[in-house]
């Protein structure tokens, strides 16, 4: 086992069985918990980054020479895609000084948003997908973090700031 494997599967989460992928963004959920912990909102963003340009490089050592340009157990990709999906849920713990746990409802609305993009792959994710490249495996699951994070921070104004009026 080698460092770009370990990274690209996200210390093998993505060898999972089945659905890897829903196994790798579960598995974010803990480490964006853990990474908002140490350092708020801004860790959790920078992190986001990081393991987007990091995926990036692991996924083209893992997919090189290889017919298959996204293998299932490749979730690395679903790891940028759902922080990204869960910036909002950071956003509104550290603006609203709330235990990040509090605010569980847009941990759930983060995943199922983010899962529900990753999979069906409507227009702009689908055609990051089909680049057949390290980069469209990695961007495909951004562009669906992006759409999810757009969700989720509609759903936190319908329910406070029209609901709850």
């Amino acid at each position: 086992m080698n460092i770009p494997h370990l990274i690209a599967t996200f210390f093998c989460v993505g060898h999972l069985r089945p659905a890897p992928g829903t196994w790798g963004s579960l598995a974010a959920l803990p480490a964006a918990w853990a990474l908002h912990v140490l350092g708020g909102f801004p860790l959790l963003a920078v992190a986001t980054a990081f393991v987007f340009a990091l995926g990036w490089w692991a996924t083209a050592l893992e997919t090189k020479g290889k017919s298959d340009h996204d293998p299932s157990e490749i979730v690395i990709d679903e790891v940028a895609g759902q922080w990204l999906a869960f910036l909002p849920v950071s956003i509104g713990a550290a603006h609203s000084a709330a235990p990040l746990t509090a605010l569980w409802p847009g941990w759930i609305a983060a995943f199922l948003a983010f899962r529900f993009f990753d999979i069906l792959k409507p227009g702009p994710i689908g055609w990051a997908d089909r680049r057949g490249d390290a980069l469209g495996v990695m961007l495909d699951d951004v562009i669906a973090g992006l759409f999810a994070a757009v969700v989720v921070v509609f759903l936190a104004w319908l329910s406070h700031g029209v609901l709850m009026r």
